[in-house]
């Protein structure tokens, strides 16, 4: 028991370290997005804002049953499929109203986010656990990891052709991962419902 215990310890404090870290990417990459006017940045603000909850709503579940976990992840699942479906709505809107994304601070602000999403998946992986919510909290890292490759890659692409549709593009690409993310995370709660000893 003390073992498992332990183990539920380092887990909150894993979950809430990584959920202060995107809390503050949501902040800082929110108003850098709206200060560069750019899709790319504000699609990963709101990526790492429903971060944040999806952390908050995993370090509540670490002490609690399964059934209340595999809860949790569907949640989490579930926010990220939103996310991607009001990202893909604000793609379409900047493609129809115009946009000028600034491309060196999409650049700089995509560094300094990457840097932090790997502390944070870092993090999560030295737990090396099966737990439903901790899968899902590495899903989250490892796809915001991948869509700062994308804005920084946009925001040179950008600079050098003076066009507005590689922010758009990303912006587009960063849903398709939140979508894949979601669909992963449910497919795995799915199938901790159906596995052997995971009754309530």
């Amino acid at each position: 028991m003390s073992g498992s215990h332990g183990i539920e310890q380092v887990q909150r404090r894993t979950l809430l370290v990584v959920l202060v870290l995107n809390a503050l990417l949501f902040l800082g990459l929110g108003a850098g997005g709206l200060a560069a006017d750019s899709s790319a940045l504000l699609a990963n603000a709101v990526d790492n804002g429903s971060d944040a909850a999806v952390y908050l709503i995993s370090f509540l579940a670490v002490s609690r049953g399964a059934s209340w976990k595999r809860g949790a992840a569907r949640a989490s699942g579930i926010m990220l499929l939103i996310f991607s479906a009001g990202v893909m709505a604000d793609v379409v809107r900047r493609w129809l109203v115009g946009t000028e994304p600034i491309g060196w601070t999409m650049m700089g602000l995509a560094v300094v986010a990457a840097v932090v999403n790997l502390i944070c998946l870092q993090l999560i992986r030295r737990q090396r656990s099966d737990d439903v919510n901790m899968k899902a909290a590495e899903t989250f890292s490892f796809n915001d990891f991948a869509s700062n490759g994308g804005i920084l890659v946009a925001g040179g692409l950008v600079m050098w052709l003076d066009q507005t549709w590689p922010d758009l593009v990303v912006g587009v690409i960063v849903a398709g991962i939140a979508l894949k993310g979601g669909v992963d995370i449910l497919r795995d709660a799915a199938l901790q419902d159906v596995e052997p000893g995971n009754a309530p």
